[in-house]
């Protein structure tokens, strides 16, 4: 028998808003996926904390402050720090194409934009996450 897809979705920095968060990690939760979400204002080494204690395959994170090139090469740094490179990133927001071409290329599995279907968001992680136990 598979093993759920446990996935921790985190809002760095100052950003405020988390619809989008709640509302994607209650499409997970719905589709079968352990869901551990850490609120607002998380830190990357709060982030990377709780992915690690969570024991988490993939950590999501949600930003719409433009500080995405700051926090996201930070927390898959703090992932390598912790030997957690095995945890994937995936993120969500308002990320320019540009940008978005940039954090794949670090080795962001995927970034999804506004107004993505969930139903792609849940398709990617349990095509691409799906393990046995």
């Amino acid at each position: 028998m598979a093993r759920k897809i446990r996935v921790l979705i985190a809002k760095p920095g100052l950003d405020g808003h988390d619809r989008g968060a709640k509302v994607v990690a209650n499409a997970l939760r719905d589709a079968g996926m352990e869901v551990i979400y850490t609120g607002l204002h998380q830190t990357p080494e709060m982030i990377v904390e709780s992915a690690v204690q969570e024991d988490v395959d993939v950590v999501g994170l949600s930003i719409l402050s433009g500080a995405h090139m700051t926090m996201f090469p930070r927390i898959m740094d703090l992932l390598r720090e912790k030997g957690a490179a095995y945890i994937k990133v995936v993120g969500g927001g308002i990320i320019p194409e540009e940008d978005v071409k940039r954090l794949e290329s670090m080795g962001v599995a995927k970034v999804f934009g506004p107004g993505t279907d969930t139903r792609d968001i849940v398709d990617f992680l349990k095509n691409n996450f799906q393990h046995a136990a």
